[in-house]
């Protein structure tokens, strides 16, 4: 388990990174990008950036090729504005957590049968309003 130390360098360190390639970073092969958390050693010495990419696989290569190139660019704006002794280099590893979710969403969906809806098994109502007491006119 990572030291509070740890743990509050790589939040930090996610917050730099994100803002960076958001605002920041001008690489046209870099886009639709979310860092979704950061690991670092115990040393602070290194991070692994985990990031999810939007869109098919050539796509999610191309982005991460750009985030390699840039990576001295990111890790200068994290020298920039996280105290830290050692400027930690940068790794990024693509994160398929958020794939696997909706691949497994989508099995499920197949796989379970479909409730009915309550709406779908009620008589559907009049197309004429009820009158309410309160709605008579003398």
């Amino acid at each position: 388990m990572p030291s509070r130390r740890a743990q509050k360098a790589a939040e930090a360190i996610r917050e730099v990174v994100s803002m960076a390639i958001l605002a920041e970073l001008k690489d046209p092969r870099v886009r639709d990008v979310t860092v979704t958390y950061v690991e670092v050693s115990a040393d602070l010495r290194h991070a692994k950036v985990h990031v999810s990419v939007m869109g098919d696989e050539a796509r999610q290569n191309l982005s991460l090729q750009g985030l390699k190139s840039a990576a001295g660019f990111l890790q200068a704006r994290i020298a920039d504005r996280v105290e830290l002794r050692y400027t930690p280099r940068l790794n990024f590893i693509l994160d398929q957590g958020v794939k696997r979710s909706i691949e497994i969403a989508e099995i499920l969906d197949r796989v379970l049968p479909h409730e009915k809806t309550p709406e779908a098994e009620t008589p559907a109502a009049s197309a004429e309003p009820v009158p309410r007491p309160d709605d008579a006119v003398p």
